[in-house]
C-alpha cells in the first residue's frame, strides 16, 4: 500500500466518469463519516452540498460537527451541533470540545475541514486510532497573508505556522484532500497520507436546469468584496461603461471583511455616481445561489493575482455557469484552462478595468454570442463539473484509506 500512498493525479480538466457500478462502493455502505467544520455563520457548503449529501446515494452516513445552529437532519445529513466560541483564538484552544464530540460519533472516517482543526486530527489519528482525513478547500496559508483580523506584522508568520501545520497533516494523517491542483502541489509527495484533488464544483440539485426569467440585471458578481476580489476594478468598469454612454446595471452580493470596507464599497459607488446602477445585497444562502445569479446576463469574476488567487480556483465561476451564464474572468492559472478548450465567456488581465469594461461591451453587444456560450458552459457542467462526478473520487478515496486501514 505504501507504494501508491504518493501517487498523485495532477488533471487540469477532469473527464467524465465512467458509469457508476454499484458493487464499486458496496463496502462504504453504512460507513459514517463525521465531517469536523468550524463554520458558524452559514452552512459549510463543501462539507454538505458537496461531499455529505451526494455521499448518501451510495449508502455512507455523513454527520457534519461543528459551532452550527443546526442539531437536526437536513435532506438525510445529521447535523450535529457544538457551543459557539467568541473568538477565533479561544476557538482554537477550545478544541477540545471538538474532539470529545467526534469520539462520541465512533465515525468509520474523520474529515477535518480547517487547518485550526488539525491538532484535533492529530490527536484522533495519534491517540486514538482513527481513520482521519484532512481537507484544504483553499490555500489557507496565503489567506493569512491578507486576513483583515489579522495585524500586518503577524501575517507572515502565520501563514508559515498555517503551512508547516498543513505539511505535518500531509506527514501523518490518512488522507490529504485538496480543492485544486496548485494547493496540493506543495504536499504531493510528503508523508504517507494519500492525496486527493476534489474540486469545488457544484451541486446540480441546487442548480436545476435554468428557466426563462426576466433579466433584471446585466452583470452579476457573487463573492468577497474587497480590493483583492476586484470589487473596485468592476465599479470602476461600471463607470466608464456609463461615460461611454452604454450603462450597465451590476448586482453585487457577499461579503466584506469588516464595516470598514463595506463602508469603503458603498462610498466608492456614490463617489464614481453609480449608485443608481449597482445593487448591493450582503450574502446569499446557498438554497437562493441559482435563482439570484439567474437575474443576470453574464457572471463577472475579477479577482486579482495574488498568491491565493494563483492557487485557488473560483467556485462563483462554475456555480454561475451552472445557470447558464458566461462568465468574464481574470486571466490567472487556475482557471485558464477551464477556459482553453471551448470558450464560455471570457478572460481579461488582471487589475485593468478599461480591459474589462471592453469585455463587457462586446459581449452585451451580441445577445447570440451571451446565449451561445452560457448554453455551453450549462452543458459543460452537466457532463463534467458536479459534485455527483467529483463524489466517486472521493468515495474511491475512502475506500482506500478503509482498506489500508484493514491490512495494517
Amino acid at each position: 500500500m505504501a507504494s501508491t500512498a504518493r501517487q498523485t493525479s495532477f488533471e487540469t480538466i477532469p473527464q467524465s466518469a465512467k458509469p457508476v457500478r454499484p458493487a464499486d462502493y458496496e463496502m462504504l455502505r453504512n460507513v459514517v463519516v463525521c465531517h469536523l467544520s468550524p463554520v458558524e455563520s452559514r452552512r459549510d457548503e463543501r462539507a454538505f452540498s458537496r461531499e455529505a449529501l451526494p455521499a448518501l446515494d451510495y449508502g455512507l452516513r455523513p454527520r457534519i460537527l461543528g459551532p452550527h445552529s443546526c442539531n437536526d437532519r437536513l435532506q438525510g445529513v445529521e447535523f450535529v451541533s457544538l457551543p459557539k466560541s467568541r473568538g477565533r483564538a479561544l476557538r482554537i484552544l477550545l478544541a477540545s470540545r471538538f474532539l470529545r464530540s467526534a469520539l462520541k460519533q465512533n465515525a468509520d472516517i474523520y474529515h477535518v475541514h480547517s487547518p485550526e482543526l488539525i491538532p484535533v486530527g492529530l490527536m484522533l489519528k495519534l491517540i486514538f486510532g482513527k481513520n482521519v482525513i484532512y481537507d484544504t478547500r483553499e490555500d489557507f496559508p496565503a489567506m493569512m497573508l491578507t486576513k483583515a483580523y489579522l495585524p500586518p506584522r503577524w501575517r507572515k508568520l502565520t501563514s508559515r505556522i498555517v503551512a508547516g501545520v498543513e505539511a505535518l497533516s500531509a506527514r501523518i494523517l490518512d488522507g490529504f484532500v485538496t480543492a485544486d491542483s496548485g494547493t496540493l502541489r506543495p504536499h504531493a509527495k510528503k508523508g504517507k497520507s494519500r492525496k486527493l484533488v476534489f474540486y469545488n464544483f457544484p451541486n446540480l440539485r441546487y442548480f436545476p436546469e435554468p428557466r426563462m426569467v426576466e433579466k433584471k440585471f446585466d452583470l452579476v458578481y457573487r463573492g468577497g468584496l474587497s480590493e483583492r476580489a476586484g470589487t473596485f476594478d468592476l465599479l470602476k468598469a461600471v463607470r466608464l461603461l456609463k461615460e461611454r454612454g452604454t450603462p450597465v446595471r451590476l448586482l453585487m452580493f457577499g461579503y466584506a471583511d469588516n464595516q470598514q470596507t463595506e463602508q469603503m464599497v458603498h462610498d466608492s459607488v456614490l463617489s464614481m455616481g453609480i449608485e443608481k446602477l449597482v445593487t448591493l445585497k450582503g450574502v446569499i444562502p446557498h438554497d437562493d445561489m441559482a435563482a439570484t445569479l439567474c437575474q443576470a446576463r453574464i457572471a463577472v469574476c475579477p479577482l486579482q493575482r495574488i498568491p491565493k488567487f494563483l492557487n485557488n480556483i473560483p467556485v462563483k465561476v462554475f456555480e454561475s455557469w451552472a445557470c447558464g451564464l458566461p462568465v468574464i474572468a481574470t486571466d490567472l492559472p487556475p482557471i485558464r484552462p477551464f477556459f482553453r478548450a471551448t470558450p464560455y465567456g471570457a478572460l481579461v488581465r488582471p487589475g485593468d478595468a478599461y480591459a474589462l469594461a471592453n469585455a463587457v461591451a462586446r459581449m452585451l453587444k451580441s445577445p447570440q454570442l451571451v446565449a451561445e456560450y452560457g448554453c455551453r458552459a450549462r452543458r459543460a457542467v452537466v457532463e463534467r463539473y458536479n459534485s455527483d462526478l467529483e463524489i466517486r473520487k472521493l468515495l474511491s478515496f475512502y475506500k482506500e484509506v478503509l482498506t489500508c486501514q484493514q491490512a495494517h
